[in-house]
């Protein structure tokens, strides 16, 4: 009796049914690639199942004798096609897996699923319950026009949006402009739209029907890379190879571009009030636009005046009265003295008198450096702050096999206070990129300034503490510490280098 039991078509599709929903829904129901195993082993037992009994699930069946055999092979071919839309559901969503841009591909995977779905429901239609799949669709041809034309604002967003999911002119994260001067970077597509997060962290949600018809440039394509350009505009004072030269110089000292590829200059224009000229150059990305505009910016002021160049005032600008030219030049000449200038630049002597910058300034010595001229090897204990006067210097430092460049030095920029502050030799080898000019303050200049005023000390330990703490990519790899002193301990240091009593 058993035995007939079990081999009644009936109960081996119940027993294979329950085995296969417990394995798939309870034992592999965290593991996705041991489910659609799963899912593929199930469906090909079925089918063997229902082709031994004489059941073709793909086919109309005869007329059977009884109602319970009509109801039970009915029932047997809506689970085999719902499982095999399964199949290939779990083949599609697979498969954007491994490209690895499941996002991107969500508008295109809905759209194949429901394909999927509406052949297996029109399939069961046909199949199981005999109706005519060319009738059905003739009959609602009517109400597919009217839901159409319902629908044609959102029809036009959808097949707009499988448009630019199959050309893909954009993925998910980059920046896009549109003509409209509408960016910002891509954070979702979907049916209906595009959703943009803007420089101010807005949303902004565009149809897919609008960006389609709009140029679009992608500025994370083919790389994360952007080139920017910016005018100068310098009084035409010098030949203008000098003034492209400055310009250069520039670019070689700013720490916020891309060195490679190699950064250009270009005369653009000439004439009596000013020689413009388009400085070219590559970022990261994007998000680094501004902060690579501020330093170059200072750049060129801070270039500009070590060469001797004015920046022309803009065309159509209202030039400033004569007599406001010759107070400023007045005030200039008060200190003509180029040590003193450059003196009062440094924020690490700003807390001194006038007398006492004059003091260093007369005693402060001027050295020239020729193009990649070592000044001073990677550990050397310098015994001068050295100030750049003009030119370009990096400092790199070497790591086991390693050669990192940690920054650039511009006009204005100094090294050296580690070994005359600190006694602690350079973090890094410093070496002359270009021509450089520059000015030492010796230990024996700056002693007498801290041994007449002992709290000069402590001023320039919490100045230098500040620099260190913003500069920690240059000081961090360095031995900051004097037999187990932090670096708040500077000040200490200093009165005990310089031999100074403490208070």
């Amino acid at each position: 009796m058993s035995i007939a039991l079990l081999a009644d078509p009936i109960v081996q599709f119940c027993i294979l049914v329950v085995i296969g929903t417990f394995v798939s829904r309870f034992l592999l129901r965290h593991r996705r690639a041991g489910r659609l195993i799963g899912q593929i082993a199930f469906f090909i037992s079925l089918t063997a199942l229902l082709l031994y009994h004489g059941i073709v699930p793909y086919e109309q069946s005869p007329p059977q004798e009884t109602v319970t055999l009509r109801v039970f092979i009915g029932f047997a071919k809506i689970v085999w096609w719902i499982n095999g839309a399964w199949v290939l559901v779990a083949f599609v969503r697979l498969f954007l897996i491994f490209e690895r841009k499941p996002r991107e591909g969500r508008l295109l995977q809905d759209v194949v699923v429901g394909i999927i779905y509406l052949g297996a429901i029109l399939s069961v239609v046909a199949d199981v319950f005999s109706v005519p799949i060319g009738t059905l669709i003739a009959t609602s041809g009517v109400f597919a026009i009217i839901l159409g034309l319902a629908l044609q604002s959102t029809l036009s967003d959808v097949f707009s949006g499988l448009a630019l999911n199959l050309g893909r002119p954009y993925s998910i994260g980059d920046w896009v402009v549109l003509d409209n001067d509408i960016q910002g970077r891509v954070v979702e597509t979907n049916w209906r739209a595009t959703h943009l997060l803007n420089g101010t962290n807005d949303l902004v949600v565009i149809p897919n029907s609008t960006l389609a018809k709009t140029r679009i440039t992608n500025l994370s394509s083919p790389d994360e890379s952007h080139g920017v350009t910016i005018t100068v505009r310098v009084q035409p004072t010098t030949q203008p190879n000098v003034i492209a030269e400055v310009m250069r110089n520039v670019l070689i000292s700013c720490n916020a571009i891309q060195k490679t590829p190699e950064p250009s200059v270009m005369v653009d224009s000439i004439d009596a009030q000013a020689v413009e000229l388009q400085l070219t150059f590559r970022i990261r990305d994007i998000s680094q636009t501004t902060a690579a505009k501020n330093e170059l910016y200072d750049l060129i002021y801070r270039h500009s005046k070590a060469g001797g160049l004015k920046l022309a005032d803009p065309p159509g600008a209202i030039i400033m009265p004569s007599e406001e030219r010759a107070e400023t030049a007045a005030s200039i000449a008060q200190h003509p003295g180029t040590p003193w200038r450059l003196l009062n630049n440094i924020p690490l002597f700003s807390s001194l008198t006038e007398d006492e910058k004059e003091h260093l300034a007369t005693h402060m010595q001027r050295h020239t450096y020729r193009k990649d001229t070592v000044i001073a090897e990677q550990g050397t204990r310098l015994r001068a702050l050295t100030i750049v006067r003009s030119g370009v210097v990096n400092i790199t430092r070497k790591d086991a096999q390693q050669q990192i460049e940690l920054t650039r030095l511009a006009p204005g920029d100094y090294f050296g206070e580690a070994g005359l502050l600190m006694d602690t030799g350079e973090v890094g080898t410093i070496k002359a990129l270009t021509f450089v000019v520059t000015y030492e303050i010796g230990e024996d200049c700056l002693a007498p300034l801290l041994h007449d005023r002992p709290s000069l000390a402590e001023e320039l330990g919490a100045i230098l503490s500040k620099r260190i703490e913003a500069e920690h990519h240059l000081f961090g790899a360095s031995n900051m510490l004097v037999n187990g002193a932090p670096v708040s301990s500077l000040s200490a240091r200093i009165k005990h280098l310089f031999q100074i009593q403490h208070d």
